[in-house]
């Protein structure tokens, strides 16, 4: 664990510092105003940026006057059950989901922001408080790699009852997951409103391609449940139209609520997606 850990750190460090570092500040500096300071009515002010009520306690105007917000919080909110323990090719959603996690926790912290961890199954299982510096990043990793959930399933729903609840001031969320889970979609608006979400879901090749292999012996990681199947054309067609419909329905929510949505898999590179996210953020903050 401990070599995954240090190979993941070391080249999420360089792909920050090639490519990332840059993209992550321009999609998400300045992403709001916070109040500075409270100060007299001159000619040529905004009339909007009255303060109503220093104006009516005092007897003259009086404006509000801001700065760019640029303490920014990170919160990655991370999907540990048993379903992303599946892998048909060299990584496992889950070691897939680490090193898309550490990638943007150094893209935070290069950029000398906060990071904080949330790790979920049914519900809350470990919470690490937002902090700066390579040595709380390389500790995030270790805690991805390590952590073993007490819960096999996913609970999307409770996990972010749970975030919403706990995270008083706004923040920048990644939610990471394969969204293999029922009925979080009021939740996931409800942090969408009220923090700047971006829900990033890993996937493997398998669960949209499903070879044709006949007779097979499969079983179910969250609830151990193990049968036979044949795999046969018919089924690798519904498996395909199943995988459709859960992109479709992930875009989608994506679309309602405004959050952000991308989509890798445990095969191809992560990398290209993640900085084509970046770029069109970017792009539509202009």
């Amino acid at each position: 664990m401990k070599a995954d850990a240090r190979r993941i750190e070391i080249t999420a460090k360089q792909q920050v510092l090639d490519l990332f570092s840059g993209m992550y500040a321009s999609a998400f500096k300045g992403r709001g105003i916070e109040l500075e300071d409270v100060r007299e009515f001159q000619t040529g002010d905004d009339v909007r940026a009255v303060s109503w009520a220093k104006t009516a306690q005092l007897g003259r105007p009086f404006v509000k006057e801001f700065r760019e917000e640029r303490d920014l919080t990170v919160m990655l909110v991370v999907d540990m059950s048993a379903s992303l323990a599946f892998g048909s090719h060299y990584e496992t959603k889950h070691e897939r989901l680490a090193e898309v996690a550490a990638l943007l926790a150094f893209s935070a912290i290069y950029n000398h922001d906060r990071v904080g961890l949330v790790l979920f199954a049914d519900g809350i299982q470990k919470e690490i408080q937002p902090r700066r510096g390579l040595r709380h990043g390389a500790r995030l990793i270790r805690e991805l790699l390590g952590f073993r959930p007490t819960g096999h399933k996913s609970s999307l729903a409770h996990a972010l009852d749970a975030f919403n609840m706990a995270i008083k001031k706004r923040c920048i969320c990644f939610l990471l997951s394969d969204f293999i889970a029922e009925n979080y979609e009021r939740q996931f608006g409800f942090t969408a409103k009220h923090d700047d979400l971006v829900a990033i879901r890993i996937v493997d090749p398998y669960e949209k391609n499903l070879p044709r292999l006949g007779l097979s012996h499969m079983q179910d990681l969250e609830t151990g449940y193990s049968f036979i199947v044949d795999v046969n054309s018919d089924v690798v067609e519904a498996v395909q139209k199943k995988a459709e419909e859960a992109q479709a329905k992930f875009e989608a929510l994506g679309r309602k609520y405004s959050a952000g949505t991308i989509t890798v898999d445990t095969k191809s590179s992560f990398v290209e997606r993640i900085a084509a996210y970046f770029k069109m953020r970017k792009e539509h903050r202009r």
